[in-house]
């Protein structure tokens, strides 16, 4: 849905990402982004104190740019570990090119990047993923001085107990704001106590395996193997030599380096696997994880960060797996699930095979008979099952 998001006589239209997603009714901005841009500008908080030099802003999880872009007369850097919510924002910042005036002045950085070290202010949305949570502060408090001016937003259900001692233990001092609109703001100040060793990447081991796998704070079922990821690695499919496969929406890429290690060595020395995700840190991961377990493999492996399968070739592929998400930041959505199927259609040569897995409740098979000649139930439980579709 395009809506207008109005901000100290400034107004930014702005989408959600991608823009032709099937559910238009989700707002590309909330609450949260309101109170905290308000809040700045009320306090005249984003004017220069020093006309010789701009504020330096840090800015983590932007949605779709309506901090950040609220902000952009100032030197912006957007935090994400979203290759999409990163792309709304570069498309928003398009979109407003005439409102924006100074529209050059945001970075966008991945949330693996280096932080830099000069910032006065830092614009924290919360994110749902309390190990990302964890790691950000534990990064932030590393970059922040006696003077940084740090503040989060979220809705007020999303901030509990729980989390404003998370706050008080990584960074310091926390207090909170009143309610607005069901939207609350952190503001926290650096005090010193005792470092902390970083968590992060988590190493477990895979079981029935030998491997080792690493994840990166932010990547889905960090400390073990999902339930979802089980069930699918006891159906994976032999494939023929010279096979050109993609693991899209990869995590930490538990599913290719199964394939992979399970197929007879002729077979694995000529398969080509490209892992796709559009979390940095799952891709990262997955990256990492080929690497430490099948080093001599590692040549045959990609690793990219995309919307579904973006710009990747019509049928050029053999196989492609996934297991679709349902949700995209807050809101639950079945349009990303919907487009991983049309881009693999596309994608897939003829006779090429779309694996899933999903939720039962979720009637993925509905959707793939819309598209696909010839679909099949491989496997099922109480709670998942297992889909093939041919083209």
């Amino acid at each position: 849905m395009l809506s207008t998001f109005y901000i100290n006589n400034k107004q930014l239209s702005l989408s959600r990402f991608p823009v032709e997603q099937t559910n238009r009714s989700l707002q590309a901005w909330d609450a949260a982004d309101e109170y905290l841009i308000n809040y700045l500008n009320e306090n005249n908080l984003l004017n220069n104190t020093d006309n010789t030099k701009a504020q330096e802003i840090l800015v983590f999880n932007d949605s779709f740019g309506a901090i950040s872009l609220s902000c952009s007369i100032q030197k912006v850097y957007s935090v994400n570990d979203s290759y999409i919510s990163h792309q709304g924002l570069l498309y928003n910042q398009q979109v407003n090119q005439t409102c924006l005036l100074q529209n050059n002045n945001v970075t966008l950085l991945s949330s693996l990047a280096k932080l830099p070290c000069n910032v006065n202010i830092i614009l924290y949305k919360i994110p749902k993923s309390k190990s990302l949570l964890i790691a950000q502060l534990m990064q932030i408090k590393n970059i922040m001085h006696e003077n940084t001016l740090f503040i989060a937003a979220a809705r007020a259900k999303d901030i509990h107990s729980s989390t404003l001692k998370l706050f008080e233990k990584y960074i310091g001092d926390t207090t909170t704001s009143l309610a607005v609109k069901k939207a609350r703001l952190v503001f926290c100040k650096k005090n010193q106590m005792a470092e902390f060793n970083n968590p992060f990447p988590t190493v477990w081991p895979l079981e029935n395996t030998h491997f080792t796998i690493s994840n990166h704070a932010n990547v889905f079922a960090r400390e073990q193997l999902d339930l979802g990821a089980r069930f699918f690695l006891q159906h994976l499919p032999k494939v023929k030599s010279n096979a050109r496969v993609i693991d899209l929406g990869c995590g930490n890429g538990v599913i290719g380096l199964s394939l992979l290690a399970n197929q007879a060595v002729s077979v694995q020395n000529s398969m080509l696997v490209t892992f796709i995700d559009e979390s940095y840190m799952a891709v990262a991961s997955a990256k990492d994880n080929i690497e430490n377990n099948l080093p001599n493999l590692s040549t045959q492996c990609k690793f990219i960060n995309n919307d579904c399968l973006t710009n990747i070739v019509s049928e050029s592929t053999d196989l492609i797996l996934c297991n679709p998400p349902f949700h995209q930041q807050q809101a639950v959505t079945d349009h990303i699930a919907w487009q991983m199927f049309k881009d693999s259609y596309r994608v897939l040569k003829k006779d090429g095979e779309l694996r899933i897995i999903g939720n039962r409740q979720l009637g993925y098979h509905v959707k793939l008979q819309r598209l696909f000649s010839k679909t099949t139930l491989i496997a099922s439980n109480k709670k998942f099952v297992v889909i093939s579709a041919f083209k």
